[in-house]
């Protein structure tokens, strides 16, 4: 102890260099010592001057902790009305919020609503899973945060992803959807999706026993959640409770996105008797529905599913996990495929062994409702290899519209004065930019189906990421190449080439035909219950169908593909970005066409504008059927944040006319009474100088696919031609 304490002493008794006489001391003594000796205790001195990198992380971390406290006390300190004061001051006066309009207008709670979330936006939690996930139970592995997949990611891919053969539940896992409003109300912190349109019908008086959501696991098959899970039985007695305590007032339904085809099964399943079906009987729609009103609806697919499941490079689903740093997950504002072209290091090569975007297609190709989402109806109605139904159209940008038949032939006018190029849309996915623009009769197609798939590497690096490639070996991904151009038909027997287990499953719960005879039996199965080409609306004529989707967005349509470096654990396909041109709307690799940024118009709103207008054999007891489009506007400032007059996928559940219109039919009001177009045989699609401004878009389409379609019955192309079969 003795020493210690004299070391100390010496410590302590050492002369600091802040002591001027100190100084005077050290440089005496610095003349008497050697030369040698100076010139080491300077060395020694710098080395303790110098800066270290841990110097630097501290620094760092106590900047980023002060700036963070700093926010958060500007956060508590700012009233909440500065937003809304700045806003004012920059850009005048707000518009009251559409619930505080119409609670002065009168309108109170009359009809109980239902919300039908799409694919991604629902919450998912875990009831049971395996050790790396000890501590979870109940915690949600999809929404909120998302901290799961930051602090151990490969058991948050284990738990998120299905069984490859079933499509259920992997064995030891269960992972269920959370239930109550909250399920859909926020995406993720600060990232709406139901919440501004549940915060103003609750103005009006609306509350939990007057509007519910009807969650459901948006991972597997339509069918699957009834045989798992029961939601379908769920949501049946949900409306007829809902119905009968509301006075008997009828449900309003309201889904979104993927919602719109599982509801459109529901309501196929609640007829059919058991045990396939709900058992309600034919009438049990005519009973409890007044109204589904379908925004951003999918009908009949969108492209964007097929590069989600040939390459992982669709952007609201396989860029989720690499996006999940930002707020703006949905908002579709950079996509999978510029990341994987601006970061190879990082996604691509692999330099951390992470194998992101395997890791996302393992994952996504369990999900059995993706399958859901691809092109329906066939070449017929997304054309061929030298035609589309948005042939002679380009987007352009445009002012706000009016109800003015001469904005609408102005329009007009300005779509035809936009093409330059004749572009080939059909071509869902083309190798190479010269294969998209050359005529088909240049194409050296060579036919893969029959193709011999090749020996496959050994997985010797892979590991848990092995994917259906691997399986293919070399020669069956030059197979795939070499046929160059894919249209909407072909691309499901090329996803049953490169996907084979995933279609497998599919193909038993989902279909993409046109039906030609629907009195046939094989109908009545439910793997067409979510297609509206090979189904029939319910029996219920005083229904109303309404069609609400964004307009005036580049949306995708069709792709530009490249193969990659032949490498082991590669996905060999992938966006081509560098092909680009100015005379077509072809950016990054992708062709574009009018939409919200995830459905094409032709998807949204062809069923409303023709397939069920009036009574078709889809249609039966004329249901009648309304659009409602939405010319997107971005926000003027970022205080505006996501914008109320957006007409993006997810945006647009913040438009304050969409969220007013849904309040008035909840309150009483029918399609008429908004102004919207009912469709009746008055309207003549085929002539476009006398289509209604606001279906402008979806007059054009069923004009071009009626005129240029190839269907069985004669179509000679003239205006007044006999209307193909399946339209009328």
């Amino acid at each position: 102890m003795s020493l210690i304490r004299r070391r100390k002493q010496n410590e302590t008794s050492r002369p600091t260099r802040s002591d001027p006489s100190s100084i005077d001391k050290e440089d005496d003594n610095k003349k008497k010592i050697p030369a040698k000796d100076q010139n080491a205790e300077e060395i020694a001195l710098k080395k303790l001057r110098k800066w270290s990198c841990i110097d630097s992380c501290c620094w760092l971390i106590g900047s980023i902790c002060v700036t963070w406290w700093f926010l958060l006390f500007l956060y508590n300190a700012i009233p909440a009305s500065f937003n809304q004061y700045v806003t004012e001051a920059i850009t005048g006066p707000v518009p009251d919020p559409p619930g505080v309009k119409l609670k002065k207008e009168g309108l109170t709670v009359k009809h109980p609503v239902v919300f039908v979330p799409g694919i991604v936006t629902g919450g998912l939690e875990l009831w049971e899973g395996h050790q790396c996930a000890e501590g979870l139970f109940r915690k949600r592995l999809w929404g909120g945060t998302f901290g799961e997949v930051y602090k151990r990611p490969l058991c948050w891919v284990e738990h998120m992803s299905l069984d490859n053969e079933t499509g259920l539940d992997p064995s030891g896992i269960r992972v269920r959807p959370v239930s109550g409003l909250v399920a859909a109300d926020y995406f993720a912190p600060g990232y709406f999706v139901w919440a501004v349109l549940i915060a103003n019908l609750a103005r009006i008086g609306y509350e939990e026993k007057t509007m519910s959501m009807a969650a459901y696991d948006w991972r597997i098959s339509f069918q699957n959640t009834e045989v798992r899970d029961q939601t379908l039985s769920r949501i049946k007695s949900n409306i007829e409770l809902m119905v009968a305590t509301n006075g008997g007032n009828k449900a309003v339904i309201i889904p979104h996105s993927m919602g719109v085809l599982y509801f459109l099964h529901f309501m196929k399943w609640v007829e059919a008797p058991a045990p396939m079906g709900g058992g309600g009987g034919p009438d049990w729609c005519a009973k409890h529905i007044k109204t589904v009103m379908n925004i951003g609806g999918p009908f009949l697919g969108v492209p964007k599913a097929v590069g989600g499941l040939f390459s992982a490079e669709a952007k609201d689903i396989a860029v989720i996990s690499v996006r999940l740093s930002e707020v703006r997950l949905c908002s579709y504002a950079s996509s999978s495929y510029k990341y994987r072209a601006t970061a190879p290091g990082f996604l691509d090569n692999d330099i951390f062994r992470l194998q992101t975007l395997q890791h996302v297609m393992r994952m996504t190709r369990t999900w059995d409702s993706t399958m859901s989402m691809l092109p329906k109806g066939g070449d017929t109605i997304w054309g061929g290899l030298d035609w589309s139904p948005e042939e002679g159209y380009t987007p352009s940008k445009r002012k706000q519209r009016n109800n003015d038949t001469q904005i609408a032939n102005e329009d007009e006018s300005e779509v035809v004065a936009s093409q330059r190029k004749h572009v080939n849309f059909g071509r869902i996915i083309s190798f190479g930019k010269d294969i998209a623009e050359a005529p088909s009769s240049q194409i050296d197609m060579i036919d893969f189906r029959g193709a011999v798939k090749g020996n496959s590497v050994a997985n010797n690096t892979c590991r848990d990421v092995w994917t259906e490639y691997h399986e293919m070996g070399y020669e069956g991904i030059k197979a795939v190449a070499e046929y160059k151009a894919y249209t909407a038909e072909s691309i499901l027997d090329l996803l049953h080439f490169v996907a084979p287990k995933l279609m497998a499953r599919g193909s038993a719960h989902f279909s993409y035909g046109i039906a030609d005879n629907l009195d046939d039996p094989k109908y009545r199965h439910y793997k067409y219950w979510s297609n509206p080409l090979e189904t029939t609306l319910p029996n219920a004529p005083d229904m109303e169908i309404f069609s609400m989707y964004g307009v005036g967005i580049p949306t995708e349509r069709a792709y530009v593909y490249k193969l990659t470096p032949s490498a082991d654990c590669y996905i060999p396909f992938q966006i081509d970005t560098s092909a680009d041109d100015d005379d077509t709307p072809l950016k990054d690799g992708v062709y574009a066409v009018d939409g919200d940024e995830t459905v094409p118009v032709l998807s949204a709103g062809f069923m409303c504008a023709k397939g069920w207008r009036g009574k078709t054999r889809f249609n039966p007891s004329g249901i009648r059927t309304y659009l409602r489009e939405y010319e997107h506007s971005p926000p003027a400032n970022l205080l505006e944040g996501r914008g109320t007059q957006s007409g993006a996928h997810v945006d647009i559940m913040g438009n304050f006319q969409l969220i007013e219109d849904i309040i008035r039919v909840a309150a009483g009001a029918r399609g008429e009474d908004l102004g919207a177009l009912e469709l009746k045989d008055k309207i003549d699609l085929v002539e476009m100088a006398f289509c209604p401004p606001v279906h402008i878009r979806s007059c054009q389409i069923c004009w071009h696919a009626w005129r240029h379609a190839r269907f069985p019955t004669n179509v000679d192309g003239r205006i007044g031609g006999q209307m193909p079969d399946f339209m009328v």
